[in-house]
This record gives C-alpha cells, sequence and structure tokens, in this order.
C-alpha cells in the first residue's frame, strides 16, 4: 500500500503551480519560500513544500529539481507537469501507465486499491484533485529539449540509448540499463544519467 503524495486543500495546488512560474527559482523549496513568495500560508504551506518534494519539484533538501526548473519555461511545462505525475505517482503508473487518461472514476478507484484507504475516506478524494491539477498543465508526448543544441531528443536518439545498446558498441559493459527509480523516464547506466 502507497503513501501518495496530497495536500487536504488541494485548491492550493494550481495556486502554488502559478506562483512557481512567475516567481524567479529560489536556492530551497523551503516553508518559508512556498508561504511567503507562493502565497500558501499556514498548515497548508508546510504541506505544500512536502508536496512539491513528493512530486519532483524539489529534491530531499529542498533544492529545485530539472522538473521544477522546466517546468517555469512554457514550452517545457507541459513534460514537466507530466513528468512530474510520474515521479509522485509512481505506484499508480506502475498498475497503469495510461493513467492520465483514466475517468475520474477509474482513477479513484485505482487510488483505492493502491493506498487501501476505505472509500468513504476523504483522502482519495484529496490525491484524485492533486492529480486533476497537475494534469491540467501535463503534455504526456512532449519531448524534453536538452542544454546542448536546444533540439528535442527523440526516443530513438543515441542519447537516450545506454551505450552498449548503441550501433557500434564494443560490448564490454554487459550489465542492463535500468530507470532511475525517482524519475521513470531516466535511464540510469552504471549509476550515471545517460
Amino acid at each position: 500500500m502507497s503513501n501518495l503524495p496530497y495536500v487536504v486543500s488541494p485548491g492550493n495546488v494550481p495556486k502554488a503551480l502559478e506562483a512557481i512560474i512567475a516567481a524567479a527559482t529560489p536556492e530551497k523549496v523551503s516553508q518559508n519560500f512556498v508561504k511567503t513568495i507562493l502565497k500558501i500560508p499556514g498548515g497548508s504551506g508546510d504541506q505544500m513544500a512536502s508536496f512539491l518534494k513528493k512530486i519532483g519539484f524539489a529534491d530531499s533538501g529542498g533544492s529545485p529539481t530539472e522538473i521544477y526548473k522546466k517546468f517555469r519555461n512554457g514550452s517545457e511545462r507541459g513534460w514537466a507537469a507530466a513528468e512530474s505525475l510520474r515521479v509522485g505517482y509512481a505506484p499508480l503508473y506502475r498498475k497503469n501507465e495510461f493513467l492520465h487518461e483514466l475517468s475520474d472514476k477509474d482513477l479513484r478507484g485505482l487510488i483505492l486499491e493502491e493506498t487501501g484507504l476505505p472509500t468513504d475516506s476523504n483522502v482519495p478524494g484529496y490525491i484524485l484533485s492533486c492529480i486533476k491539477s497537475l494534469k491540467k498543465y501535463a503534455d504526456f508526448g512532449a519531448s524534453v529539449v536538452t542544454d546542448e543544441d536546444s533540439s528535442p531528443i527523440p526516443a530513438s536518439s543515441s542519447k537516450c540509448t545506454p551505450p552498449a545498446l548503441r550501433a557500434g558498441s564494443t560490448g564490454q559493459n554487459t550489465s542492463a540499463p535500468r530507470r532511475d527509480s525517482r524519475f521513470p523516464s531516466v535511464w540510469m547506466w552504471n549509476a550515471t544519467l545517460i
């Protein structure tokens, strides 16, 4: 059973996301940043700081991640929002990789199945509302743009293919590539991001 990310005031999720777009990127996504800059006060601000970490906008130390930075960029916002859903709700995506296509009823059922919560609990509704807020920004067909040349990386690119699987590989490294559990669309090779 999973502990999926949510806040008890889901209306604050779009408010925080819009404020993230407008505000300068902070050194740390702290409770003070959330309360002062994002304008989410009190206990809701405390929850929001934790929520942003759980959906991949900040690392465990509070530093903004690539997801956070790309979300602020209008041309990459869709990819970042989709990736934050994949990170934060990975247990649901393992059950159904088309989670974002499900009806509210089916998604709520999947949330209940994964969490084991009773059907009369408020928490599945909070989780559903948070997912729906992120989905409004998400583009699941978007490509990420590299810093090298500002062109999208297609899935067939050698930049996305682990070295041992590329054409002309010497095959010296025979260990299999693996996905980074924090970022399901990122491949790991010998503990180094490809």
